[in-house]
């Protein structure tokens, strides 16, 4: 299940805290091509978010959305 979400805050060992549409929290770590194409997120970015389907407080950062997200 993939949705969009606005990262909120970096965590150690390039794990992001990201909000969801519904205001849920979820942490979630890069996905291997993000990594590569050396992608940085700073709190306010729009994300698109690959959730776990065995934990719903866990996932995967696919892609960084292009625009400014909310308030920015």
């Amino acid at each position: 299940m993939t949705v969009e979400a606005t990262v909120l805050e970096e965590q150690p060992q390039a794990i992001y805290e990201v909000a969801l549409e519904n205001q849920h929290r979820v942490l979630a770590h890069l996905v291997g091509t993000v990594k590569r194409n050396f992608v940085r997120l700073v709190p306010g970015d729009r994300v698109e978010v690959e959730l776990a389907p065995h934990d719903p407080t866990r996932g995967r950062i696919v892609r960084k959305l292009s625009g400014p997200g909310p308030g920015r």
